[in-house]
């Protein structure tokens, strides 16, 4: 009887420290963890060590660091009619953890449709010209626009780059040929006023 008693006792404490091993859990530094009861959210714990509820409650832990998504190349029409390659990195970070788990369920594929769509947007308003030279109010009015519709999912956008807007092949040739024949006349004022200002210099010296 009294092995029987012992056997019972160590099978409790086993049970009793296995129990204990599977309620306890580690949040690292850069984490938020969302503890769960019965499936229904009850608390959020920081960084360090958290025990449990056997059984009845879980953790789900949330990374709080700054991510990057890269909006995929796709091609817009601008204003007058010209069709460009752009392309973006969106840069955020999770500011509310239990909205960014249960609000929305998959932030990067819905933050790069908006970012997507608002190029579309804003590049379709603009020309070739203004589209070219307005990189960073692309920037800025695409990173308000992504941060106000995440606001709802406790994100926050910190910065949106647009990587690269290019043109079509033909545009891009004719846009070279156009600053060279720039470049070019600018050199032909420069020599013409050279050899003007030396002609100037040699006739001011024979009249002396």
């Amino acid at each position: 009887m009294p092995n029987f008693l012992f056997i019972l006792v160590v099978i409790f404490a086993f049970v009793m420290l296995v129990a204990l091993a599977r309620s306890a859990r580690i949040i690292t530094q850069y984490e938020k963890g969302l503890v769960l009861r019965l499936g229904k959210y009850r608390t959020t714990v920081s960084s360090g060590l958290t025990f449990l509820v056997p059984v009845i409650e879980d953790v789900v832990k949330v990374d709080m660091r700054e991510r990057v998504i890269n909006v995929e190349p796709q091609k817009v029409i601008t204003k007058d009619n010209v069709s460009v390659i752009v392309d973006a990195v969106i840069y955020y970070r999770i500011s509310d953890p239990v909205k960014a788990t249960f609000e929305v369920q998959n932030f990067g594929y819905a933050a790069t449709t908006l970012a997507q769509t608002n190029l579309r947007n804003l590049i379709g308003d603009k020309s070739l010209d203004e589209t070219l030279t307005a990189r960073d109010t692309i920037n800025a009015n695409l990173r308000a626009v992504l941060d106000e519709a995440t606001n709802t999912w406790g994100v926050k956008v910190t910065r949106v780059e647009v990587q690269k807007i290019d043109p079509p092949a033909d545009i891009t040739e004719a846009m070279s040929r156009q600053m060279k024949a720039e470049r070019d006349k600018r050199a032909n004022i420069l020599e013409a006023e050279g050899v003007k200002q030396a002609q100037i210099l040699q006739a001011e010296g024979v009249r002396q």
